[in-house]
């Protein structure tokens, strides 16, 4: 029987105490206390309040208080002195049973945060429990012929202290022919047995009483006493013998009561008395004994309780056969409880919050709430959801805690109340769920900005836009309601180009609609790239922007730009050569231009419009290229000019043209020969094309002789009549001396007119200019125009002619 001892003395606890201190350890971030079992009620634990950081007053007010799981309260808060203290007799035997260390968990929630903190307090094991056996006494039978050294398995002592207050030994009371061995199990435990010294007698003594007592280590020692008896019986050769040294069985806890769970059986082959047999438990825990149920005669093994998993996995014992003479033998039972899942998941709301604003950040802290599923493995693997369509979380904590959190901002606007269903199931088969509902009630306040319809919006505009015209109309609506739901429009700023973006456009802050400040250019910038913001008037307000993209549509404003060939900055033309072997299709230039307005409008085409020689060259369309169309003939003249019109396709279209000179000449070096042959004509290496050239300049150079003496033949009439009149009628006074030319005026005319050649390292890129005549220091009178007098050329003008035709300059 168990025997209790009295409440510790005060020298017990101040042992305990000074021994483990009693102190607060911080171990994996728990908060961590002992206190010694069958303490009074209110025993000091330790100063919770110091420990959380808080005044002993503020457990109070900031609603702190234990939150523990399962089973009864153990320990309480002292809201005056801040600590923690035990709320009635701690028993460490009836919570952990032998465990080596006894833990208690729980949870101090500060309510007001919404935080746990975890705290554990061990209860220290005191010498209040002395060993006892589970019988009082016990009978054995031993045959008078039994050998010396057999021994016999005596029942072992059970003490529900830990450690030094446990079991440590066995003394057997002094007889001379039985002793004490205690043997050491594989789980450590001391198993006495007796063993027989010498021959018994039953003639001599029927029955020995013996004494077995069990001693614990505890300060004072406590023990208990077993009385054995031993019954000498006649000679008995053969014991039992079970069929298994062991027997294993597994069963669900659920099994029904009554049920048949094993049977062990034991064969003796000795005859009447001698060979029957019984059965009965040897050295079994009292609780096991109070669930099983032997069957002495059969062996049947049935559970006269319910099994229970989370109690006990497995369930041992040790059966033992004896016959009528007193031969025992014994074998082990091992059953094995298989859990199901009986247990569904408890769910506690510890703490929860019934209203909140529709601002109500992400992540805040809407209930806290406690999952517990009393099965073990899957079947006590448990997980918290809610339904996914809700803008709420679940964030999992330590020790089967949950937060549920707001994981997106709510909206009045859309729903004004959420119904939230909280489902906690196991892993088992099948599982098993526990709903809990929250109902929370959302606030309105002014969260709601305008919005456009649109994410962003563009608009079009063509270029050389008259000031002021209205360019596009945002619109935003607001889902509030009186003013909240009165919108502002205007622009958000930025620069273009330097310049302020309110100095190109500006909105209508009551109606937003858009208004240009000035016109655009499309060559200028091409688009404008703005945001326009709309703002509510609540209070605080709120706005919201969206992008607006204005493109400038181009104009035909730009005439093509001409890039090749360039004007000469002196006043000459360019001149393009062209082989007289030039075959059709031969590339003699190209023509370069641009258009700085863009697609349709920027389209060039390029055509001839005019020409010296028709039908001799030909311009690419959409190349510019200048081509010979044929191939050059002799009577083709030297010096060929060509007008090349470029024009766009806008509307209406706009065109630019350019003049270019084409000399016929195979290169500059062969004009040049050709004009030196006119003094040296004797010289053997001159070239075809030089004559030609040569020939040609002197024919254009006649012509412009022919045309100087007709100028100076008209002069000398117009002097020869002017005499006439002086001497018929008193003389010319006031004819201005500058209207008649003599040999030296021709002299210094013929001087102006000269040729300017232009050579690069390819004879075929060479440009020869012929700068028109000169007439600045040559006067012509309208009256010589009628005049048709030959006039004859000195020698002297000839030399002149040849001078002109030499000046040559290379650049």
């Amino acid at each position: 029987m168990v025997i209790r001892g009295k409440q510790p003395s005060c020298s017990e606890l101040f042992l305990l105490c000074l021994f483990l201190g009693l102190s607060l350890e911080a171990w994996a971030g728990k908060i961590r206390y002992m206190v010694p079992e069958e303490t009074d009620k209110a025993f000091f634990v330790g100063n919770i309040a110091e420990d959380l950081g808080l005044q002993p007053q503020e457990l109070t007010e900031r609603r702190v208080r234990i939150i523990s799981r399962g089973r009864t309260q153990l320990f309480a808060l002292n809201p005056r002195s801040g600590s923690l203290v035990t709320a009635g007799r701690i028993d460490r035997e009836e919570l952990c049973a032998q465990s080596v260390q006894c833990l208690v968990s729980f949870n101090i929630l500060v309510e007001d945060k919404m935080k746990l903190f975890p705290v554990e307090v061990e209860i220290i094991d005191i010498n209040d429990n002395a060993p006892q056996f589970q019988l009082d006494e016990v009978e054995f039978k031993m045959n008078e012929i039994t050998t010396p050294g057999t021994r016999i398995p005596l029942p072992f002592g059970q003490d529900p202290d830990v450690g030094v207050n446990s079991l440590q030994s066995y003394q057997l009371s002094s007889n001379p022919h039985f002793s004490l061995d205690v043997q050491k199990g594989a789980d450590g435990s001391q198993q006495p047995e007796m063993v027989l010294q010498s021959p018994l007698d039953r003639e001599e003594e029927v029955v020995h009483h013996l004494l077995l007592t069990a001693s614990d280590g505890g300060n004072p020692v406590r023990s208990g006493t077993l009385h054995i008896h031993v019954q000498v019986v006649d000679a008995n050769d053969n014991p039992p013998a079970f069929t298994q040294a062991q027997y294993h069985m597994s069963v669900p806890e659920n099994v029904p009561l009554g049920t048949q769970l094993l049977m062990v059986k034991a064969t003796d082959p000795d005859e009447g008395a001698n060979g029957e047999v019984t059965y009965s438990f040897h050295n079994i825990d009292h609780k096991i004994a109070q669930i099983f149920q032997l069957n002495s005669y059969t062996g049947e093994i049935s559970n006269k309780e319910a099994l229970d998993f989370e109690e006990y996995k497995i369930y041992s014992m040790e059966i033992q056969a004896q016959d009528g003479a007193g031969l025992m033998a014994r074998a082990k039972v091992l059953v094995k409880v298989l859990d199901i899942n009986d247990n569904a998941p408890e769910v506690t709301m510890t703490s929860v919050t019934t209203s909140v604003p529709e601002d109500f950040p992400p992540g805040a802290i809407i209930a806290l709430i406690s999952v517990h599923d009393q099965d073990s493995g899957d079947n006590g693997d448990t997980t918290c959801s809610i339904p996914g369509n809700l803008p709420f979380k679940l964030e999992k904590l330590d020790d089967n805690y949950y937060h549920l959190v707001t994981e997106r901002t709510l909206d009045r606007e859309i729903t004004s109340r959420y119904n939230i269903t909280v489902t906690a199931t196991d892993q088992g088969t099948p599982a098993l769920s526990t709903e809990t509902h929250i109902s929370l009630q959302v606030t309105d306040i002014n969260d709601n900005p305008p919005v456009f319809p649109q994410d962003s919006y563009s608009t079009f505009i063509l270029e050389n836009n008259p000031r002021g015209a209205s360019l596009f109309s945002a619109t935003a609506h607001d889902a509030d309601s009186n003013e909240n739901a009165l919108v502002t429009y205007s622009l958000v700023e930025d620069t273009i180009q330097g310049a302020p973006l309110s100095s190109y456009v500006s909105i209508n802050s009551d109606t937003g609609v858009l208004y240009a400040l000035r016109s655009f250019d499309y060559e200028q910038f091409r688009d404008l790239q703005l945001r326009v913001m709309a703002c509510d008037s609540g209070d605080p307000p709120l706005s919201s922007n969206v992008s607006l993209s204005l493109f400038v549509l181009d104009q035909n404003d730009n005439a093509p730009e001409i890039l090749y060939p360039a004007l000469p900055t002196d006043g000459s033309t360019g001149v393009e050569l062209a082989p007289r072997s030039a075959e059709p299709g031969y590339l003699v230039t190209k023509v370069v231009a641009v258009d700085r307005d863009s697609g349709q409008n920027a389209w060039l085409s390029y055509r001839l419009l005019k020409a010296s020689e028709p039908g001799l060259f030909a311009v690419g369309l959409h190349t510019g290229e200048v081509r010979t169309a044929r191939a050059l003939l002799d009577r083709d003249a030297l010096k060929q000019s060509l007008v090349v019109a470029v024009q766009d396709h806008g509307q209406p279209p706009l065109s630019a043209t350019v003049t270019l000179t084409v000399a016929v000449a195979d290169n500059i070096p062969d004009v040049l020969a050709d004009l030196g042959s006119i003094r040296t004509p004797a010289d053997p290496g001159d070239s075809d094309l030089t004559l030609y050239l040569v020939v040609a300049v002197a024919a254009v150079s006649c012509v412009f002789l022919a045309f100087v003496i007709v100028l100076l033949a008209l002069r000398l009439r117009r002097w020869h009549a002017s005499r006439l009149l002086q001497a018929s009628g008193g003389g010319l006074v006031g004819v201005p001396a500058s209207h008649f030319v003599g040999v030296d005026g021709v002299r210094a005319f013929l001087q102006t007119y000269s040729h300017e050649v232009s050579l690069t390292a390819d004879s075929r890129e060479s440009h020869v200019i012929f700068p028109q005549p000169n007439y600045a220091d040559t006067l012509i009178s309208q009256e010589s125009c009628g005049k048709s007098e030959p006039l004859l050329v000195t020698q002297d003008l000839l030399e002149d002619r040849k001078e002109t035709f030499s000046q040559v300059n290379f650049l």
